[in-house]
């Protein structure tokens, strides 16, 4: 892109955001899943389940979460923490397109492991899934990838995790996108007036995440000649985000819902 044409783009992007970027975007969007909660754990939980679920028809992502979380009690954090192994049948026939019951008990078991090896007092209300994030990350580090790494690694590290569960938890490892992930780390991470991200965790910088690259967000970049590649992988991702840096060098992934909205509209 010509330096010439960032003034325009920047004006197309900030007008767009403006009407985009309200509490009406919430019902409609899985995102609204996790702002059933109010508790910290409940968010982070409920978000990252409707984060993995992302992929398909919105209706349909946001019934199968509400399904999922109907199984949990309405009460994500204190049944990952205080579930018995007799309280995992009701997922086993629990499916959302190749999600399948294999996958979801590693979610729970993984989790479940992380809080309580995380808190620092008897009820674990200070554990953060945040933290499974930042352990492999440095406050210099550009931007998250090593965050995501790192996740995508200590995700996989319990005993007999199931190598069918690794495609449905990305990794730049593997040029992906990372597309779901860098969604959710938007949800926790980014914040503003008008509340659609939850801005809860604090030790990851804004400037550092990735914009989310789906297929409205990519069919909108190359449309307005933002990138140039039709491939939806991390190089293509990290180059449209440093443009949008030039925008916004502080909060360049508030534009994600901006692109997203003019795709999907």
């Amino acid at each position: 892109m010509k330096k010439n044409q960032l003034p325009e783009l920047k004006l197309f992007l900030d007008n767009a955001l403006r009407e985009y970027n309200q509490h009406s975007f919430i019902e409609k969007d899985p995102i609204s899943i996790p702002h059933r909660f109010s508790r910290k754990q409940d968010i982070e939980i409920a978000g990252f389940f409707a984060a993995i679920f992302a992929w398909g028809n919105r209706t349909t992502i946001i019934n199968k979460c509400n399904e999922l979380i109907k199984l949990m009690d309405d009460a994500p954090y204190d049944f990952i923490i205080h579930h018995q192994d007799i309280d995992l049948k009701k997922f086993l026939n629990f499916k959302h397109r190749t999600f399948n019951p294999t996958d979801l008990l590693h979610f729970i078991r993984v989790l479940k492991h992380h809080y309580k090896s995380n808190g620092t007092n008897k009820k674990n209300e200070d554990a953060t899934l945040e933290s499974a994030f930042t352990m492999s990350m440095k406050n210099k580090d550009k931007n998250v990838e090593n965050g995501i790494r790192g996740f995508h690694d200590y995700f996989f590290s319990l005993e007999d995790s199931p190598s069918r569960t690794k495609k449905h938890l990305s990794t730049p490892e593997n040029n992906s996108s990372c597309k779901r992930i860098n969604m959710y780390l938007r949800w926790m991470v980014r914040k503003d007036e008008h509340g659609v991200d939850f801005g809860i965790w604090k030790n990851i910088r804004i400037d550092q995440l990735i914009c989310p690259l789906d297929v409205h967000v990519q069919r909108v970049a190359r449309k307005l000649k933002i990138i140039k590649s039709d491939k939806a992988d991390w190089k293509t991702a990290v180059e449209l985000t440093s443009i949008l840096k030039k925008m916004d060098p502080n909060d360049p992934i508030k534009y994600d819902i901006a692109l997203f909205s003019l795709g999907a509209k």
